[in-house]
């Protein structure tokens, strides 16, 4: 089955770090069917050899396992080309369908990996060029976060066995904590960033899919339409903020300055493409509740930022601790004893927490924590 991938953004952040190395996988697992194009769209000048080039160069960032070698990357490089376009010129989408016309494929993927601004436009532009053939059964809005291994594995830890859904409520849980912490900075995408922030870059995509997945009721199935309407039940049940809940429930900060590794780096009003009196939030963290029967009462708190302590993404479940404490914790009285905490990155993985006794318990030291 031959097909053509036109790529919107083929130069950008999310083609190189993600998109092109899954292709690569693809193509290296022989899952990515022979006969295809990967064409590259953005608006720099490139031949098809300098585009090549560019993805070979970015192929240096991935890891070692990951990385294609010299006769691998030359066979891959094969199905790339680039086509230079402006995204709001309707003429240039001409220009793409005439390179689609000029080698026909059995299938033709157009994947949007743009600013949000400009999604509207190519969307309205690639009808008005006849390129949109497609059902709504056909339009993929993806979440690249549900397609981490330990994402997929919370429906099945939920919805798949016993033990845990009958525990997955207000009467069990105390609160749950949604962390995703970056330690980079915005590197090159300062001026995108700018006009984004962590609340939109973060927060009302990946997080809140997060938020869905661990607070949602089953759904009549595993199909996609059970599962979206599920979602939306909760998203509907987000209690509205306040200006007074806003003040108190809402934390916005910029990172400044510093060092890693003894290296300095700049403050984020310093790089490139940032205003320098920007106000806009590189951390932010809220608290909110999903007001229905299962969650009344239940903290949610979501926190994300880039130039942190470290690389780390994880939902921890707090349960409530046993009504009468007869044995000794050596918790602090922040933590709770059993706490399930489900790890997306850099390791997947799944935590129990759960009091034992110990050695240092049957020698009245307090409990262990397995």
């Amino acid at each position: 089955m031959s097909f053509n991938l036109v790529l919107f953004g083929g130069t950008g952040d999310l083609a190189w770090r993600k998109i092109m190395p899954a292709l690569f996988q693809a193509f290296r697992h022989g899952s990515l069917p022979a006969g295809g194009r990967i064409i590259g769209v953005a608006r720099d000048h490139h031949s098809d050899d300098e585009y090549r080039a560019l993805i070979k160069s970015r192929f240096d960032n991935v890891d070692l396992a990951k990385r294609p070698s010299e006769e691998e990357f030359s066979r891959f490089a094969a199905l790339l080309s680039y086509l230079r376009m402006d995204l709001s010129n309707p003429a240039d989408y001409a220009a793409l369908a005439a390179t689609l016309t000029q080698r026909p494929a059995d299938v033709v993927v157009m994947y949007v990996a743009t600013a949000p601004s400009l999604f509207t436009t190519v969307c309205e532009q690639i009808a008005a060029a006849g390129l949109n053939g497609l059902t709504e059964q056909q339009i993929f809005r993806i979440d690249h976060y549900l397609g981490k291994p330990s994402v997929q594995n919370l429906f099945a830890l939920r919805f798949g066995n016993a033990l845990f859904e009958p525990l997955w409520r207000r009467e069990m849980i105390a609160n749950i904590q949604i962390t995703i912490a970056e330690d980079l900075g915005v590197e090159k995408r300062g001026a995108f960033y700018d006009s984004t922030g962590a609340l939109r870059d973060m927060v009302q995509n990946h997080a809140l899919q997060l938020l869905c997945a661990v607070g949602m009721e089953p759904p009549i199935n595993s199909g996609a339409d059970a599962i979206r309407d599920e979602k939306l039940k909760v998203l509907r049940s987000l209690k509205v903020w306040t200006p007074q809940t806003l003040s108190q429930h809402v934390i916005r900060g910029q990172y400044a300055a510093g060092s890693i590794d003894g290296v300095p780096v700049p403050g984020y009003r310093a790089e490139n493409g940032v205003n320098p009196e920007s106000t806009t939030e590189t951390f932010v963290a809220l608290r909110t509740e999903i007001a229905n029967w299962r969650w009344a009462g239940v903290p949610f708190y979501i926190r994300t930022g880039k130039r942190l302590a470290g690389r780390d993404a994880h939902i921890e479940v707090n349960f409530r601790p046993a009504a009468h404490a007869i044995y000794p914790s050596p918790l602090s009285s922040s933590r709770t004893a059993n706490r399930l905490v489900i790890n997306l990155q850099p390791r997947d993985g799944l935590e129990l927490h759960l009091l034992a006794q110990g050695a240092d318990q049957r020698n009245g030291r307090g409990m262990p924590t397995l």
